[in-house]
């Protein structure tokens, strides 16, 4: 018998979920300080390295339309291998995506950068299902609680990123920032021997491991108004929050500030983003999934208020803040949502589906981002949000008063 096989064996069900709990935030920290570098230089690389400005943010869009292309092959590679090793080739793909946009700068070569983000890109596909990997062990109201616990392993990500891009920006005096993304590789490099210690079960004793089959077709399961609320809510949160944040850093040295404030700005930003995962779990296990998932669309709504009170630094910062703090709730409570909506051989196609949609509006919103603020600026940027928050709200609200058979859980 293996050692491996030996723990398994001497372990409970929920020593093991612990375990993975601790090993997944670790994970998360590593992994998840990756996107704040991509989107704190993202566009103001691509500004230097592209001679057209509308361009600038093609890096950091096509990092999310890496993320959400990679979440199918993620879930068939996870699927047949298991989790671990579905981590591990995850985390290799990350190491590589850095030392690629490394050479992208010095080379002073734009397409290779944008290749480097875009496997990024892939790398965060495996990274974003950390939290359903958390959540599969757990049970009743402990799956909400223990996703916000592996989210919480984003608020060492929120400082490791930025003060990353700050201290590094400089290390090769000829090619500005290509430290920051050399550093990003090393992230991911000391990802590997975290995931080794990951306890997940083998291929052929997950219940989906039949490469999707059992359970309801998921075409069904799309249909369904928890399903579609679930998306959308997950897709109006993470998508309002890329199109706004990856704006900001563009918006602030356009200001006059600092590339530096634009980074800690973000950093405050990413802080909150995952800070409140102390206690959302508990929020959403005493107040539900749906107030929860709407109070989030409401402080997105705020952040764009405050956005468009002023352009001093407070406002950018406040702004930033009370976006990461919606999205928190949004995010969690419509992950939360889609756990409900999938039976144990149905969660592979389900999880995969939610991801590819919710990342593909992310890569759009956060293309068109760069798009509007060259073309129209930061006001108009905020601005568009609104409609799509007032259709989530009123989504979120017409679930509830749906009658309890229309929105029963699997």
């Amino acid at each position: 018998m293996t050692a491996e096989a030996t723990v398994r064996n001497e372990t409970t069900p929920d020593e093991t979920a612990k375990r993975n709990i601790l090993v997944l935030t670790a994970a998360q920290a590593l992994g998840a300080a990756s996107p704040p570098i991509i989107i704190s230089l993202g566009g103001i690389v691509g500004q230097t390295l592209s001679s057209t400005p509308a361009l600038a943010t093609l890096p950091v869009s096509l990092y999310n339309l890496g993320l959400a292309l990679g979440t199918v092959p993620a879930a068939m590679v996870m699927r047949r291998m298991g989790r671990r090793t579905g981590y591990l080739i995850g985390a290799t793909i990350g190491v590589f995506s850095g030392l690629v946009a490394t050479l992208g700068i010095v080379g002073a070569a734009f397409v290779v950068f944008c290749l480097g983000t875009f496997m990024a890109g892939f790398y965060g596909a495996y990274v974003q299902s950390y939290r359903f990997a958390a959540a599969d062990a757990a049970t009743g109201p402990l799956k909400a609680k223990a996703i916000s616990w592996v989210m919480i392993g984003g608020l060492a990500a929120a400082i490791i990123g930025p003060q990353l891009v700050i201290w590094t920006r400089d290390a090769l005096p000829a090619a500005p920032f290509a430290g920051s993304f050399l550093s990003q590789a090393a992230l991911a490099l000391l990802a590997l021997p975290v995931l080794m210690l990951l306890r997940a079960p083998k291929p052929a004793q997950t219940a989906d491991a039949q490469a999707g089959a059992g359970g309801r077709p998921l075409g069904q399961i799309m249909r369904t108004p928890r399903f579609i609320l679930a998306v959308s809510a997950g897709v109006v949160s993470y998508g309002l929050m890329s199109f706004v944040m990856t704006a900001a850093p563009m918006a602030m040295v356009g200001c006059g500030f600092t590339v530096g404030e634009a980074a800690f700005g973000i950093q405050w930003h990413v802080l909150a983003m995952f800070a409140p995962s102390f206690v959302t779990g508990n929020l959403i296990a005493r107040y539900g999934k749906e107030r929860i998932t709407a109070l989030g669309l409401v402080l997105i709504a705020a952040s764009g208020a405050v956005a468009l009170g002023g352009l001093d630094i407070e406002n950018f910062f406040v702004s930033l803040i009370l976006l990461g703090v919606g999205w928190n709730f949004g995010f969690i409570g419509a992950t939360a949502m889609i756990t409900d909506c999938h039976t144990p051989e149905e969660r592979g196609k389900v999880q995969g589906a939610n991801d590819f949609l919710v990342f593909g509006s992310v890569s759009i919103s956060a293309f068109s981002s760069g798009m509007m603020q060259n073309a129209f600026g930061w006001d108009i940027v905020n601005m568009m949000a609104l409609p799509f928050l007032v259709v989530a709200l009123f989504m979120v609200a017409w679930l509830r008063f749906l009658r309890p058979e229309h929105v029963a859980n699997p």
